[in-house]
């Protein structure tokens, strides 16, 4: 009994690995009715990086249309799988050409390379109920030209000219002074 238990669970994981398969094909071959088959009914998608939340087919759908619109020679690859009964987590990273509207910024016509981690989750019928991605989001938009790290001259100038206040808050802050241990005086 135990045995024909086993057997079923890792026949579970084995169908759960190939819809995640079969969705990643479609991204890479941009074909959104291949994307979005191994979904079920109630699909969802969570960006967590933009806390972009979308439920339902359409909605998920929309997303992939504005991310391959966005990236239209867009390209997954899977570094790593990690499969249990309950989830399907892919390290993978995308690449592409921003050429199109994305997330409110007018093509850059940059290239970028993101690593990132999806978590994808399932319903009873081992169907895609829900796929939520974790990046980077300051790397993405440093690579797109939109964020510098303040710690060189261009990205000091532009917190200072986004930052006005801010910063001179903390040029008028006085040191804190090292009191060494807990209890020092």
């Amino acid at each position: 009994m135990e045995r024909r238990r086993a057997d079923l669970e890792s026949d579970r994981v084995r169908t759960r690995i190939e819809a995640v398969d079969a969705h990643v094909r479609g991204e890479n071959g941009h074909d959104l009715d291949a994307l979005m088959a191994p979904f079920g009914v109630d699909a969802r998608f969570d960006d967590e990086p933009w806390a972009d939340r979308r439920e339902g087919r359409e909605a998920v759908r929309a997303y992939y249309v504005e991310l391959l619109e966005a990236l239209p020679d867009l390209v997954i690859d899977v570094r790593r799988r990690h499969a249990a009964a309950e989830a399907v987590v892919l390290e993978v990273v995308i690449r592409g050409t921003h050429l199109g509207s994305w997330r409110g910024l007018p093509a850059t016509g940059r290239r970028v390379e993101i690593p990132l981690c999806g978590v994808f989750e399932f319903d009873a019928a081992d169907r895609l109920a829900g796929e939520r991605v974790y990046y980077d989001r300051a790397a993405v938009l440093a690579q797109l030209g939109m964020f510098h790290e303040p710690v060189h001259a261009l990205g000091r100038l532009m917190t200072a000219l986004s930052h006005p206040i801010t910063v001179a808050r903390a040029l008028l802050r006085p040191p804190k002074r090292d009191r060494g241990p807990r209890g020092a005086a």
